[in-house]
């Protein structure tokens, strides 16, 4: 079972879930895991990216791996809504996967909305 380690020391991932934020959502999640656990972190992700690319409001991911030998993972999912996310997440079908990831992963789940910054970000 992994261990979860939030992003944010104020906000945590269940306080996020509870806003009806406007417009789409970005999900990161970090995973670091013990290098010979690779194989399995991947095996458990795309197990479950399966069943997330089926739920409503479900839009993309991507999994990003640390470069130089880096054991620390990345995954990118985009959703319609924090309700989406919310519903997918809180399915117990979801939860009952969590329990496949390998040990040694620890995983810092975090929500995030596009910005708009002048010349440079558009939301």
């Amino acid at each position: 079972m992994p261990q979860l380690r939030e992003l944010n020391d104020h906000v945590s991932l269940m306080d996020q879930m509870q806003v009806n934020e406007d417009g789409s959502i970005v999900l990161i999640n970090l995973f670091t895991i013990d290098p010979s656990d690779e194989d399995a972190l991947i095996t458990a992700w795309s197990h479950d990216a399966e069943f997330m690319k089926a739920q409503p409001g479900y839009i993309s991911t991507q999994l990003h791996k640390g470069i130089a030998g880096s054991s620390t993972f990345l995954n990118y999912a985009i959703w319609e809504s924090v309700e989406s996310f919310r519903n997918a997440f809180t399915n117990p079908e979801f939860q009952a996967r969590i329990g496949r990831y390998p040990d040694s992963a620890t995983v810092s789940p975090h929500l995030f909305k596009k910005l708009a910054v002048r010349g440079h970000c558009v939301a």
